[in-house]
């Protein structure tokens, strides 16, 4: 950064661009608590930093007061905190952070975001006030949005943030003509980014014939990082138990209309035919508190998504080299806007938003 451009909102900038850098160290970690770095700074220099590595585990604002030297602790009460979501005021699994920053006198507090969660939502930041810690909030606030955009959605729209992904031929078919063959459309390069995804989200989502056809894991195999939850439709229980979704490795989730039961690693959460599957699907996950999932197909149960405009990112990988004359089509969306596109070998990538869900 030059010299002049060291107003007060660019430095706050950039620390908060540390801590946001910070925080998404931990995608698929910490889930479902969000994502948070911070930063604690002394006259331009940054002396502690730390974000929220696992579930359970110390916060962000923890770890970066543990992280200062011992050489630089007497500083830590002139210093300024910067942290990407707003301190909590609660006790949790963890004491509540509002309190350490108090604890330790540190004088100004700079926020991105403020907490939606109805335990902090605003309680953290009165709290610092009250025990007289100068609070400036809204620095990088789209950009804490946007890291957080999973634990947000959730808690003001009280269900998980959806990614619908599917991988397209060239000419626009998902699969080829019934009891072909699988086809193999997204290269090796691309099939490893689906798993990076994967171990970004609480939950992976596929139908009835996508379990059977296609037999799918739905780990991360090709990835280090978390399993997610395993949901499969299956409405009339058809599906045998020699499935890898069946292998009891990862917690499994199965949508059905005839029973209700869990054991082990395996859930079997009644639904019923006759109401909308794909709001009920989403209401079961807001009460078993899975804040995202990434819907991987079918063609049917995608659409239905799309249908009910339920969606708010959707991923298309399209193979340019791969055409077949006869086959499932793609899905097709209504709206969308682009948001991106990049191209790995053989296959284009986009992404898409959803401009009526988008979080703002």
């Amino acid at each position: 950064m030059n010299s002049h451009d060291q107003s007060p909102l660019n430095t706050h900038e950039s620390y908060m661009q540390r801590c946001i850098q910070l925080a998404a160290q931990a995608a698929g970690y910490v889930a479902p608590n969000p994502m948070v770095g911070a930063v604690l700074v002394h006259e331009g220099r940054i002396i502690g930093e730390g974000y929220h590595q696992v579930y359970g585990g110390p916060h962000a604002e923890v770890h970066c007061v543990n992280s200062v030297r011992e050489a630089d602790r007497h500083l830590i009460p002139q210093s300024v905190m910067y942290v990407s979501l707003e301190p909590c005021a609660h006790f949790g699994k963890t004491p509540p952070c509002a309190d350490l920053i108090i604890e330790k006198k540190i004088p100004e507090v700079v926020i991105g975001v403020r907490d939606p969660f109805k335990q902090v939502d605003g309680k953290g930041v009165e709290k610092l006030q009250a025990a007289g810690v100068r609070v400036t909030m809204g620095v990088l606030e789209q950009d804490c949005k946007t890291l957080n955009k999973r634990f947000i959605t959730f808690h003001k729209q009280h269900r998980p943030y959806i990614i619908l992904k599917w991988a397209q031929t060239a000419n626009g078919k998902m699969a080829g003509e019934a009891g072909a063959e699988r086809l193999l459309i997204s290269n090796a390069f691309t099939n490893r980014l689906v798993h990076k995804w994967r171990s970004e989200e609480a939950a992976i989502l596929v139908g009835t014939n996508t379990a059977l056809f296609d037999d799918p894991a739905l780990t991360t195999r090709l990835w280090k990082g978390p399993d997610p939850v395993r949901l499969v439709v299956d409405m009339n229980l058809r599906l045998p138990s020699s499935l890898q979704l069946f292998n009891g490795q990862v917690r499994t989730i199965v949508f059905n209309s005839l029973q209700h039961q869990e054991k082990d690693n395996l859930m079997y959460y009644q639904v019923t035919q006759d109401v909308n599957l794909v709001h009920q699907v989403l209401q079961a996950l807001y009460q078993l508190k899975i804040q995202s999932v990434l819907v991987e197909g079918g063609a049917q149960l995608l659409q239905s998504f799309i249908d009910e405009s339920l969606w708010d990112e959707i991923r298309v990988i399209t193979n340019n080299e791969l055409v077949v004359p006869h086959g499932l089509p793609a899905p097709r969306m209504h709206t969308g806007r682009l948001l991106q596109q990049e191209t790995l070998y053989s296959d284009s990538l986009q992404y898409f938003v959803n401009p009526q869900t988008l979080v703002q």
